[in-house]
């Protein structure tokens, strides 16, 4: 089944995506296929998954992934805790136990009426197979309950998004199942139009200047972390906010340790600095 036109992504005020991007998320919604988005930190991967939600009004349900995540904590937990609890206290409805099966973020968007976007986010931070784990669960949109012996089918299928930021390579059978799109670092005149729309006015000359500095830090060979886009938007409106004149920021670099987080990436800046 396609998509029909409502379900379309287009870039809005609050989030600007690239054509490219755009293209990616649309056929990941026709094919009905999880949308597999990798990018260094901060070049917006789990806004988008946002951006999705708002631009038609779905429901966004995130599932953020740790290194202690395993598959089925996405599907269901049986509690069976808080059952021995009130079993020993006499509570009524003990015997049912699907009273003490909790859902989790894919159960949850299964089970829900209208269709949502599930954003599984960071998903190279769990161990190898977690996402072999979810083969068959992100085909076939369903997953059994052994304690109550249910399946439990998706009433609508999800818009799945799933951020990674490589840290790891992913199997390829999990691969094979994904569209994916690789969120290059925006070139400058892209990263104009989504600085500008984070603030409701901005300086040309402001924003000229912090740009101009900002790609020459990022251009450093030895910088370790360079700075993301969020970084870049943090410090124009730290600048902002300190009223630093705009003659100032190339010259005198404040609040640099807002676009750089490591001592040697500092020094790194401060050694270039001096030729």
């Amino acid at each position: 089944m396609g998509s029909n036109n409502s379900d379309r992504f287009e870039t809005t005020g609050e989030y600007v995506a690239s054509e490219e991007l755009m293209n990616a998320v649309n056929i990941a919604i026709a094919l009905q296929k999880p949308l597999l988005i990798k990018g260094e930190p901060g070049t917006g991967k789990t806004m988008l998954a946002q951006a999705v939600a708002a631009s038609p009004g779905k429901k966004l349900i995130i599932w953020n992934i740790k290194s202690t995540t395993q598959a089925q904590d996405g599907l269901y937990v049986y509690d069976t805790v808080q059952r021995l609890y009130d079993s020993q206290f006499g509570e009524s409805g003990v015997d049912d136990i699907a009273h003490y099966i909790k859902l989790g973020k894919l159960g949850e968007a299964f089970s829900s009426e209208e269709q949502v976007v599930l954003l599984i986010d960071e998903i190279d931070k769990a161990d190898l197979e977690f996402p072999n784990d979810l083969l068959w669960e992100l085909d076939q949109m369903e997953f059994y309950i052994h304690e109550t012996r249910e399946t439990v089918k998706a009433k609508q299928r999800p818009i799945v998004i799933i951020t990674s930021n490589a840290e790891k390579e992913l199997p390829d059978a999990f691969l094979r199942r994904c569209i994916f799109h690789y969120i290059e670092f925006p070139e400058p005149e892209l990263m104009k139009e989504i600085v500008k729309s984070h603030f409701d006015s901005l300086e040309d000359k402001l924003l000229e200047e912090a740009m101009r500095t900002f790609y020459e830090i990022r251009s450093l060979r030895d910088i370790r972390k360079k700075p993301s886009t969020s970084e870049l938007i943090d410090w124009i409106n730290a600048l902002m906010i300190g009223g630093i004149p705009v003659e100032e920021i190339y010259k005198k670099l404040p609040f640099v340790g807002v676009v750089l987080k490591k001592d040697e990436d500092l020094e790194t800046l401060k050694n270039a600095r001096k030729y």
